[in-house]
């Protein structure tokens, strides 16, 4: 079997991406829709490690490297709600970057971990994502287009990623998206809760 090789990608996020859009829908037809309700845990002492939790799922990504204005994001850690508290104490909490509370129970479901772990603790922040995305493929990059809600704020995020750099800024130049910004969730949920500065005009 051949290896996986991680994929580079390019995010962005405005209210309205108009001709960007157009572009994309009229270089492929939208080939898959998807819909999730996640929650992003936000670390004020990390900006590396991309931590959601997803249908009972925590899945952690860290940012290996970056190529020519690209992201690549590795997996990190795959876990399953309950989980045992040694697994939190010793996978989860160095990805946060912050102090490790004390743990009084030796299991946590996910509940549990919310209420009386995350939220308690003053440099961690959950955060609701709800996503409706729509999947296209450009220049043989995946593609999509998703509409967002950050904690109740709507936003749209475009993307696009494959493991082949050059392909994905082929097709950045396709959908007009060259002069956009490459911000990741982590960095775009921080800016929309107020733990990162906006950028400058």
């Amino acid at each position: 079997m051949s290896e996986t090789l991680p994929r580079f990608e390019f995010r962005t996020f405005a209210q309205n991406f108009g001709r960007v859009e157009t572009n994309l829908r009229r270089l492929s037809a939208c080939e898959q829709i998807r819909e999730s309700s996640e929650i992003y845990i936000i670390s004020a002492g990390n900006d590396q490690n991309n931590t959601k939790i997803r249908d009972g799922k925590m899945d952690i990504k860290v940012l290996v490297k970056q190529d020519r204005g690209l992201e690549q994001w590795n997996p990190r850690m795959k876990g399953q709600f309950p989980m045992k508290a040694e697994v939190l104490e010793k996978e989860v909490f160095p990805a946060f970057g912050v102090d490790v509370p004390k743990f009084a129970r030796n299991e946590y479901t996910l509940e549990q971990y919310l209420d009386e772990i995350i939220y308690p603790h003053p440099k961690l922040t959950p955060v609701r994502v709800d996503k409706l995305r729509f999947g296209f493929t450009v220049n043989g990059c995946i593609a999509e287009i998703a509409h967002l809600l950050i904690n109740g704020a709507a936003i749209q995020t475009v993307a696009v990623e494959q493991e082949d750099v050059s392909a994905v800024l082929k097709a950045l130049e396709q959908l007009g998206l060259n002069e956009y910004e490459n911000v990741n969730y982590l960095r775009a949920i921080k800016r929309i809760i107020g733990l990162a500065p906006l950028p400058k005009e």
